[in-house]
């Protein structure tokens, strides 16, 4: 089994996910490891992909490789050779919902499972961090509409368990996320997942661990329970705590 690095938002340009960047690189356990950046969300951005080379090529020093997949379709030998000899792969935010269906159509996502099976270390931002999950909540429909929009819950890998919510401490178009994510949660139940901008939570076969950037970004565990939220902050460590851990702190037995 491999990894999942789900970061709720921040900067590769500004350097504001560097620590977490390294951390993404250890995980794989080797020296240059081999990174493949998926830019689907972010409609193949060829300035964002840029990005990304300057950070894991330039700075960081892996070899590194990008999946382009919209437009015409790519050869399907191609996209899974990239994804069979990637040690990370790295999904850019964006348009979660066109990316999940994108995926879904290609055969992408089963892919991305068999990658996560072999070990490979699967992370991103925003749309990246919540696609491993069953469900993610996304403003995807804001990419459709900024006037006439609302937060709506993208079906994901199903790799971790539960909802999460990227951007937790922040807002599109003026609506809070953290506010709507909890109205969605009263409506929808189960376990939730909240990760403000500068943090991130890495999902390991050994259990999970939180890490910032910035001392007031946070993650949380988020449950219902007669029709109240009940928000848990998990704490910040080296160490992996067991999985069961974040279930008991958002008061699911």
């Amino acid at each position: 089994m491999g990894t999942i690095v789900a970061i709720g938002g921040g900067s590769i340009r500004r350097l504001e996910t560097e620590p977490m960047d390294r951390e993404i690189i250890e995980l794989t356990g080797r020296t240059r490891p081999h990174a493949l950046f998926v830019p689907t969300a972010s409609s193949d951005s060829d300035v964002y992909r840029r990005h990304f080379e300057r950070a894991y090529r330039d700075r960081l020093g892996c070899t590194t490789d990008v999946l382009l997949l919209l437009g015409s379709t790519p050869d399907p030998v191609v996209v899974a050779n990239k994804i069979e000899r990637a040690d990370i792969v790295y999904v850019g935010g964006g348009n979660t919902l066109m990316m999940m269906r994108r995926w879904r159509r290609l055969g992408v996502d089963a892919l991305l499972h068999a990658a996560w099976a072999r070990g490979a270390v699967l992370c991103g931002v925003s749309a990246g961090a919540i696609c491993w999950f069953e469900r993610g909540h996304s403003d995807s429909m804001a990419y459709y509409d900024k006037t006439d929009w609302r937060y709506i819950a993208v079906a994901g890998m199903g790799l971790v368990a539960g909802i999460a919510c990227p951007h937790y401490n922040g807002r599109t178009y003026g609506v809070p996320r953290r506010r709507d994510f909890h109205a969605m949660m009263i409506r929808r139940g189960g376990r939730g997942l909240g990760i403000d901008n500068h943090c991130a939570v890495v999902f390991t076969a050994t259990g999970f661990r939180v890490m910032a950037t910035k001392e007031r970004s946070s993650a949380y565990a988020v449950s219902v329970t007669r029709r109240s939220v009940i928000e848990r902050k998990l704490p910040k460590t080296a160490e992996y705590l067991p999985i069961e851990t974040l279930h008991r702190a958002a008061g699911i037995a």
